[in-house]
C-alpha cells in the first residue's frame, strides 16, 4: 500500500502529516507509526498526526508519539496541523477542531505565523523546586542557571521515569530567565524519550509557571526554544489562566510517497 504523508515542523518540532478524511489508516498499528517516525529507517519526526472529518469542527486531531502510541495534546503539532488544513483548503484562515483535551480555535497568518488557542490552566503545583501543570500535556518546570551546558537527556529522563510521576511520567522542561519577559527554554518530552527541538505545550507550561511563581508579571510571554522563538499570551484572574494562545511559524517541508 502506498501512504501520502506531508511533513511539517513548527520550531523544529517536525511531524509526519497524514490526510485520513477517508479513513484509511490503521490506527492501532503502533509497529507502523513508530516506523514512520523514525529518522533513519521511515520519514523522520517528532510525532505522526492524522487529520480526520468531525461533524462539529473543522477536523480531528489525532497525535501520536514517536514511539507509535497516542499521546496527549501537543502544541506545535495542532499549529502545524491547521497550516495542513489550509494547504488541503479544508479551512481559510480561522478554524475549530477537536482533539484530545477538547475544542481548540486558531487563526493562520499570512505570514505563515499560526495562533492557537490552548486549554484554560485553573490548576498549577507550585513547589520550591520546580512548578507542575497540565497545559494539555503533564509538564514539569524547574529553573536552570547554566541552561545551555545542561544535561536536559540525563537529568529529563531521571525525572520523567523517576518516582515522583509513576508509571505515567510527565515532560521536563528547563527554563532560564533572559529578561523581564523572555525565557530560554529546553524540553524533555516523554514519548520520544529525549529531547526536541521546541515543545508547544511545554512553552505554554514554562510561560504559565513563570508568571504563576512571580519570574515575570507579564501575561504575554517570549520563549526561545531550539529551533526558534515562541510567544504565549494569557489572562489571568485569581490564579486561574484562560484565552492562553501559543504563537508561532508552522511551515511546510516537504511530501511524498512511501510504501507501507
Amino acid at each position: 500500500m502506498q501512504l501520502e504523508f506531508y511533513k511539517y515542523q513548527g520550531t523544529g518540532n517536525d511531524f509526519v502529516m497524514i490526510d485520513n478524511r477517508l479513513g484509511f489508516f490503521p490506527k492501532e498499528n503502533v509497529q507502523l507509526v513508530a516506523q514512520l517516525c523514525d529518522r533513519r529507517f521511515g520519514i523522520g519526526g517528532d510525532g505522526l498526526i492524522l487529520l480526520e472529518n468531525d461533524s462539529a469542527t473543522d477536523f480531528k486531531m489525532v497525535y501520536y508519539n514517536s514511539d507509535g502510541n497516542q499521546s496527549s495534546m501537543c502544541g506545535n503539532g495542532g499549529r502545524c496541523l491547521v497550516a495542513f488544513a489550509k494547504r488541503l483548503n479544508v479551512i481559510d484562515n480561522s478554524c475549530t477542531f477537536i482533539a484530545t483535551d477538547g475544542l481548540h480555535h486558531a487563526t493562520l497568518a499570512e505570514n505563515g505565523q499560526v495562533s492557537l488557542q490552548m486549554i484554560d490552566v485553573f490548576n498549577v503545583k507550585i513547589t520550591p523546586e520546580f512548578t507542575f501543570l497540565n497545559t494539555g500535556s503533564p509538564h514539569h518546570v524547574q529553573m536552570v542557571e547554566e541552561l545551555e551546558n545542561y544535561n536536559v537527556q540525563e537529568n529529563g529522563s531521571a525525572i520523567r521515569f523517576g518516582e515522583l510521576y509513576g508509571a505515567a511520567g510527565s515532560n521536563i522542561n528547563f527554563v532560564k530567565q533572559i529578561n523581564a519577559n523572555t525565557f530560554s527554554l529546553r524540553t524533555y518530552e516523554r514519548g520520544v524519550e529525549g529531547e526536541t527541538l521546541s515543545c508547544g505545550t511545554g512553552a505554554t507550561a514554562a510561560a504559565i509557571a513563570m508568571n504563576a511563581t512571580g519570574k515575570t508579571n507579564s501575561t504575554s510571554i517570549h520563549l526561545n526554544v531550539e529551533g526558534g522563538k515562541l510567544e504565549v499570551s494569557f489572562d489571568k484572574n485569581e490564579g486561574r489562566f484562560t484565552n492562553v494562545f501559543l504563537k508561532g511559524p508552522a511551515e511546510f517541508v516537504f511530501q511524498g510517497v512511501i510504501e507501507i
